[in-house]
């Protein structure tokens, strides 16, 4: 058995976002027909309990929607021009001893979040992308304003795809998130997005990073993760 979460859009939530968890029986293994099994899983013991249908957001989604708003598949436009989320995430990381480490912005995706200067320049203490400073707390609100902003240009297409009239979603899942080894996840990320477009907010706290930071202060309540002061992974 395991323990994993499925991520409501809620106005009214810390962070407008409410965080579900279940008991799921676990099928081990790293092929991909034993993802799909836990996202079933995991998507019926939710089911059970009025939350449905969900969309699952990764690789191994069985929706179109599911696998485009991957984080593996998402890039930030930059002042450098498109760069991998993740490469965002990583290059824009600022320790006691050193960064943002900015040529991490052209690397690999996988080369980024193994480069050996993010784990011996001390403790993470913010993150700087562009000139601007995001703080550590709220807990993801670096990672969540580079996701909102690589998928903020498809709103349209998503707007009829999440929230219209023919496909409504009461939630979200990335079967990847274990909330016990990791802070960001991409399904809250998408679960704050319909909420802010919900609520017709989109647009103002996107407008600028301090909005975005203004606006998630407002509605979240500090959430401590064990990775907080060293490394956030995605």
């Amino acid at each position: 058995m395991a323990e994993r979460p499925i991520f409501v859009p809620e106005r009214n939530a810390p962070g407008f976002v409410k965080e579900i968890s279940f008991s799921i029986p676990w099928a081990p293994g790293f092929a991909p027909v034993q993802k799909k099994k836990n996202v079933k899983a995991l998507h019926e013991a939710a089911a059970l309990k009025g939350f449905s249908p969900l969309l699952e957001i990764s690789t191994k989604s069985d929706e179109v929607a599911g696998q485009h708003l991957s984080a593996f598949h998402l890039r930030v436009q930059s002042e450098v021009g498109e760069i991998p989320l993740e490469c965002a995430y990583q290059g824009s990381k600022v320790f006691e001893r050193g960064g943002p480490f900015i040529d991490l912005y052209e690397a690999e995706p996988r080369a980024a979040k193994r480069d050996p200067r993010l784990h011996h320049s001390g403790h993470l203490i913010r993150f700087e992308f562009e000139g601007h400073k995001f703080p550590l707390q709220p807990t993801t609100v670096f990672y969540d304003w580079l996701y909102l902003r690589a998928i903020y240009p498809h709103r349209d297409w998503l707007k009829q795809r999440l929230i219209s009239e023919e496909s409504s979603y009461a939630g979200f899942t990335d079967i990847e998130f274990n909330p016990n080894k990791s802070l960001n996840c991409q399904a809250r990320s998408c679960a704050l997005f319909v909420a802010l477009l919900h609520d017709d907010i989109l647009e103002k706290a996107l407008s600028s990073p301090e909005a975005f930071i203004k606006t998630m202060k407002e509605h979240m309540r500090p959430r401590i993760g064990k990775e907080e002061g060293n490394q956030l992974s995605l």
